[in-house]
């Protein structure tokens, strides 16, 4: 008595997609971002943007798929934006200030 081996079912599992390249991930995101918004930081697969006291993340996985994530302003942003201000304010004073000095506001 022999046994015949029958061979399994072929494998019927999905096929797996293939990864999107990168130019294609970059024009998926170039239609999705927003206008009047200042790009932060941008490559094929993700762009980080920022306008007012808000962020937004959109990221492109590799099949093609787009989420987009909001966020408010990091401490870093919060702070830079102070010392801006600050900058800005003492950078005033001291024309002024030389104004003055010169005598150029009598």
């Amino acid at each position: 008595m022999t046994d015949e081996v029958t061979p399994s079912a072929p494998d019927e599992r999905p096929a797996a997609r293939e990864p999107i390249p990168p130019d294609e991930a970059r024009r998926l995101l170039d239609e999705a971002l927003a206008d009047g918004w200042v790009i932060r930081v941008q490559h094929d697969y993700m762009a980080q943007l920022t306008r007012g006291r808000r962020n937004l993340e959109f990221h492109v996985d590799l099949l093609g798929a787009i989420s987009i994530t909001e966020k408010a302003l990091t401490p870093a942003q919060d702070s830079g934006r102070l010392m801006a201000w600050v900058l800005l304010l003492v950078s005033f004073l001291l024309v002024l200030a030389i104004a003055s000095a010169l005598g150029w506001l009598n």
